[in-house]
């Protein structure tokens, strides 16, 4: 496995750009990450393959100028590590075009001899996709990486560009700026249900997460079918975890239990619904197994009703 997968997420969150204004990665960086032998011809074969899975929001070629303004992010990310460029064109500053280098950037380029057409991009769905259809042997940890490093730069963005920057030094300013914080901030305004429509991995599991990291103390999970991507998300949450499951991978339990001590499993063939409670007071239901989110349509829901958690809580506790 490569230097890069064997990093941390931070790796890959130096490798998330903006265009169209998306967030979206190379496909040279993920043939890279994904350890294609032939390359970004590899990527471009399993999209072909599944032309159907890949719609223009998934998946698309960089235009000649979308080119240029790229790889003048990549050379002031840089230049200038402290401030993504995305974040610099939110906040309105004019950046200094002398700093554009006439060389191609290395991040633009391919391991495989170097661009020779104008390149194409991946949204996070497309490269959630993109990991359904690889045959690689890392694609699977490689997408898990991929989906956290998506979340963590969502995160980045709404806590240090919104509430340290903009709140503490343009509410004062104008009323303007103040419009573009609020609609900035309605767009992670939660809302009670969710609904994700298939190959939405990436938004589910971005979900699922959130959800999680709102436990104070203790999370319930009742799902009848546990996994190791189940696991690799709740390694990352610092709370006590109580799993009620009927099927699960005892080599897989049996490892996480000897690195990590926040999960109990509880065998419980009763349900057939999957639930999540938080500190025993809110409850979410979910159509789906945690294990499947994203692969077809799907809700996720909180549920306010005080009775049904009750009775939940009986059955379970």
């Amino acid at each position: 496995m490569n230097d890069i997968i064997l990093k941390n997420e931070d790796e890959i969150k130096n490798k998330i750009y903006e265009v169209r204004g998306k967030q979206v990665m190379l496909d040279s960086d993920l043939a890279r990450l994904y350890e294609c032998v032939n390359g970004t011809k590899v990527i471009n074969q399993a999209v072909r393959r599944n032309v159907e899975r890949f719609p223009e929001d998934f998946y698309f070629q960089l235009t000649k100028e979308e080119y240029e303004n790229l790889r003048f992010q990549i050379e002031t990310l840089n230049h200038d590590n402290f401030l993504r460029p995305q974040l610099r064109l939110l906040n309105g500053e004019n950046i200094d075009q002398n700093l554009k280098s006439q060389s191609v950037t290395s991040s633009l380029k391919s391991n495989y001899g170097g661009v020779r057409k104008l390149p194409y991009v991946f949204t996070e769905q497309g490269v959630a996709m993109l990991s359904s259809v690889l045959r690689t042997k890392v694609a699977a940890e490689v997408s898990i990486r991929i989906m956290r490093a998506f979340v963590e730069m969502k995160q980045y963005i709404s806590s240090n560009l919104i509430e340290q920057k903009y709140i503490n030094e343009i509410v004062l300013k104008d009323s303007k700026r103040i419009d573009l914080i609020e609609s900035i901030l309605s767009e992670f305004k939660e809302k009670n249900n969710h609904l994700f429509y298939e190959g939405q991995i990436y938004d589910a599991y971005s979900l699922l997460i959130d959800i999680l990291k709102k436990a104070k103390k203790e999370i319930i999970i009742i799902d009848n079918y546990i996994d190791k991507n189940i696991l690799d998300v709740l390694s990352k949450i610092d709370k006590n975890v109580l799993l009620i499951t009927n099927k699960y991978n005892n080599n897989d339990y049996d490892k996480y239990k000897m690195q990590y001590k926040n999960i109990n499993i509880k065998i419980n063939n009763n349900f057939h619904d999957r639930f999540i409670i938080l500190d025993r007071k809110i409850l979410y239901h979910s159509g789906a197994s945690f294990k499947d989110l994203g692969t077809k349509c799907f809700e996720i829901s909180e549920l306010d009703d005080k009775d049904i958690l009750d009775k939940l809580l009986n059955k379970v506790v």
